[in-house]
């Protein structure tokens, strides 16, 4: 369960990572919806819902990648070097729990670059890009 932890939290940096590039790319983008007139919500609401989208296809391509990975057994080191082996077991409720997960992981990695590119000074958008 720790390990899911944390990569729970892996996923939710690299979703926010993913989200401030598309945030820093679209700069003009932004400032020229806000000079058009959009509002700061609207702003907000576009990318979260796209952060939102994202998680969505990448928990139903999760979905779709585990079961042809269902009873695979790897290997790993253990602390004295000697090889520790372990199958893959994946059931349906880890599918339905993971994709419930994945939605609000990546809301959760999208709401603080939203939060950035709806308080963006339209003048300053439209100057650094």
């Amino acid at each position: 369960m720790f390990v899911a932890i944390v990569m729970g939290i892996g996923a939710v940096f690299g979703a926010m990572n993913t989200m401030y590039a598309l945030v820093a790319a679209r700069t003009r983008e932004i400032g020229t919806l806000r000079a058009l007139g959009f509002s700061k919500v609207s702003i907000l609401t576009a990318f979260v819902v796209e952060s939102t989208f994202l998680a969505i296809v990448g928990g139903a391509l999760g979905c779709l990648l585990a079961p042809p990975a269902n009873g695979m057994t790897s290997a790993a080191m253990g602390t004295s070097f000697a090889e520790i082996g372990f199958a893959l077991r994946i059931s349906g409720t880890s599918l339905v729990v993971g994709m419930v997960l994945a939605v609000p992981m990546g809301v959760a990695g999208g709401v603080l670059p939203a939060f950035h590119a709806a308080r963006m000074p339209i003048a300053s958008a439209l100057r650094d890009a």
